[in-house]
């Protein structure tokens, strides 16, 4: 009966850990806009710097996504030369389907322009900052002793280990199944 009530006690700590641990690790990776909010992508009725202005409130990373929800309009990606022209010939992608969905997958600029006769010049057109992925920084020469100017009571402050869940994750799985 003791070892019954242990055996149960186990599985369920093990599938509490199993659990949390897959909360910690899933976490949002990406986000998704959606362009110009509830108004979506249209030529602007005030403002031409509209989007410009949304965009540059944003802050968009590598695998995010910007979604432009329109009517009778499209969504072209196109160079920086295009979008001062306000058209292209062969854009970097194009899109009119109504409810568009393009990935930022790289850091730096992205230039988006309406593919509608017009809409450009009043001022449907985004440009879009990525931001670029963090590293940590590196030492010019490795053999020089670390720097200790980062000290709290003494101890010098070193960045968090990560484990990456690809490891973490299949691991605990694997524990948990030999136990239950």
């Amino acid at each position: 009966m003791a070892s019954d009530l242990f055996n149960g006690s186990c599985k369920v700590f093990l599938s509490l850990i199993i659990f949390s641990s897959i909360f910690q690790f899933y976490f949002v990776i990406s986000t998704e806009f959606l362009v110009g909010g509830e108004d979506g992508w249209t030529i602007p009725k005030k403002d031409s710097q509209m989007y410009i202005d949304w965009a540059s409130k944003k802050r968009f990373k590598v695998d995010d996504t910007v979604q432009f929800k329109y009517n009778k309009d499209s969504v072209l990606v196109v160079t920086a030369e295009e979008y001062q022209k306000c058209r292209s010939a062969h854009p970097l992608f194009f899109s009119n389907n109504g409810d568009s969905v393009f990935k930022l997958d790289r850091p730096g600029l992205f230039y988006f322009i309406s593919g509608v006769a017009g809409h450009c010049e009043r001022g449907q057109k985004m440009i879009i900052k990525v931001l670029e992925l963090e590293t940590p920084p590196q030492s010019a020469n490795d053999t020089n002793p670390p720097d200790h100017t980062n000290k709290k009571n003494g101890a010098v402050q070193m960045p968090p280990a990560i484990i990456p869940p690809i490891i973490v994750l299949p691991s605990l799985f694997f524990l948990g199944f030999l136990f239950v």
